[in-house]
């Protein structure tokens, strides 16, 4: 919830999954979020700069996340021709 300048003051926020969309809870102790630093030209790591992804229990239990995490990678510029949609 956001106040009448519009700064967030919940307490709480639930992160959610980057594949599934699902709501990350609080109890779900089977999650992950992985940052993935950017770098420059010269392979350098960019200081405080990584693109973020959180995965939650479900899609972990099932085997999916390694999966799920290259069809973001590639969809964010990451990786190239690493996933495809046919199978």
């Amino acid at each position: 919830m956001e106040n009448d300048k519009g700064v967030l003051v919940e307490l709480y926020v639930p992160r959610k999954c980057s594949a599934t969309n699902r709501i990350i809870k609080a109890t779900d102790h089977a999650s992950v979020q992985l940052n993935v630093a950017d770098v420059d030209e010269n392979g350098l790591v960019i200081p405080g700069a990584f693109t973020s992804y959180a995965l939650c229990g479900f899609l972990r239990s099932r085997g999916e996340s390694d999966d799920s995490f290259n069809r973001l990678a590639q969809r964010d510029g990451l990786l190239k021709n690493v996933w495809s949609a046919q199978r």
